[in-house]
């Protein structure tokens, strides 16, 4: 079985991720934001364990990879923690991703959570990570970026990013219209299906397990570049010239 971390994982896809895993027979590490988040929650038991941190800052970022980092190498991480408005958008969809993947061994996949409105998102990095009015659908274009840039540069990961769909949880909202139960099955079958089930192997952009086109920057070796060398400025880290090894 695998070990896997959910991130944003006390509540809607996350849980629902993290539950389907565990129920699968994998070893779950699931993350809330503060001890209150996991209030009531009767998966925990059943989760190999828990990291917390609020992904909004950098400095609890650093103690959730720190944490995690306390149950060896994963196999798969499952970066569904997000923010749909508000000053904490760029930070937790962007940011955290990347500071999460600068500070911990590579894992064998990573899989993104994206949305289709990241087709309307500014392939502008610097003016957005800077904190310039970033949207919401610009943070999931540079999150989406960021996936397919990892799995360009790393042959050996299974970096992924996926819309779950317009889904009725806190953060879709009651109106939403797609299906609840499709909005975490592609991620769960990411992280843990077979390499040769999974067409592309590496670099897809996925909706309810078909693989979509994304927007063309995201596709673009420059704009690549570009992110990378804005988050790495922004942050102070750097991401390996090649694969880790397992």
């Amino acid at each position: 079985m695998s070990l896997i971390l959910v991130t944003g994982a006390s509540t809607g896809l996350g849980l629902a991720t993290a539950s389907q895993l565990a129920d699968r027979g994998h070893d779950v590490v699931l993350h809330a934001r503060s001890p209150a988040r996991l209030e009531g929650l009767d998966v925990i038991d059943r989760m190999r364990g828990v990291v917390l941190g609020d992904l909004a800052h950098p400095e609890e970022t650093a103690s959730v990879a720190e944490q995690a980092n306390a149950f060896g190498r994963f196999d798969a991480v499952v970066h569904n923690a997000g923010t749909m408005n508000g000053p904490d958008v760029i930070a937790v969809n962007v940011l955290a991703p990347y500071l999460l993947t600068a500070s911990m061994p590579q894992p064998g996949r990573a899989i993104f959570l994206s949305s289709s409105m990241h087709h309307s998102g500014r392939p502008d990095v610097h003016p957005v990570l800077a904190g310039h009015g970033g949207s919401y659908s610009d943070s999931k274009l540079l999150v989406t970026t960021l996936a397919l840039t990892l799995a360009a540069r790393y042959p050996q990961l299974l970096a992924h990013a996926v819309d779950p769909g317009w889904v009725p949880t806190r953060m879709g909202g009651p109106s939403a219209t797609d299906d609840l139960d499709e909005g975490h099955r592609t991620q769960v079958w990411l992280a843990t299906a077979a390499e040769h089930e999974i067409d592309p192997r590496t670099g897809g952009y996925w909706h309810h397990r078909a693989a979509h086109p994304p927007h063309p920057a995201a596709l673009d070796p420059v704009f690549h570049s570009q992110l990378l060398d804005a988050l790495q400025a922004h942050t102070g880290l750097t991401l390996p010239d090649t694969d880790s090894p397992a």
